[in-house]
């Protein structure tokens, strides 16, 4: 297992933040991934919202991944809590315990600001159900599909 440590994020890490959201998308998408100039953008305008923490990973002082938590409210979940938006690991660094890590650091994170749970969206099954396996191996519940509307 290599060295693992974290960091959150400011705005001069917003190249490695653009890097590893880009891989994200695009691997979810299949390729078809904005811009890297538009998650450019976006990433700029999150990493200056104090409703958002961006963590990164390295291995081995090597950047490895990253996290995205929001700080969402909602009656049904009593109260403030956090949402992970976004979580990454480079693919030849997965299975190394990179990204449980990662998810230690939001439980922290939660329990510093009084967040009563942590929710995250999966995606699609069955093509994704190893990534579904992971979160389910790691203390999440499935709750049901989330769905979107783009206004």
């Amino acid at each position: 297992m290599p060295s693992i440590s974290t960091r959150r994020a400011n705005a001069t890490d917003a190249g490695t933040v653009v890097r590893f959201i880009h891989a994200l998308l695009d691997e979810l998408t299949g390729g078809k991934a904005p811009a890297p100039d538009d998650v450019r953008q976006s990433a700029e305008i999150m990493l200056a919202d104090a409703g958002v923490v961006a963590v990164i990973a390295s291995a081995d002082d090597e950047p490895v991944g990253i996290m995205v938590l929001n700080e969402c409210t909602a009656i049904y979940a009593g109260g403030k809590f956090g949402y992970i938006s976004e979580l990454y690991v480079r693919p030849e660094k997965r299975s190394k315990g990179i990204a449980p890590h990662l998810l230690e650091v939001a439980s922290r994170e939660g329990r510093a600001r009084g967040w009563k749970r942590l929710e995250l969206a999966a995606p699609r099954q069955p093509k994704w159900k190893r990534t579904l396996d992971f979160y389910l191996r790691n203390g999440f519940e499935e709750l049901g599909p989330r769905l979107c509307r783009i206004i």
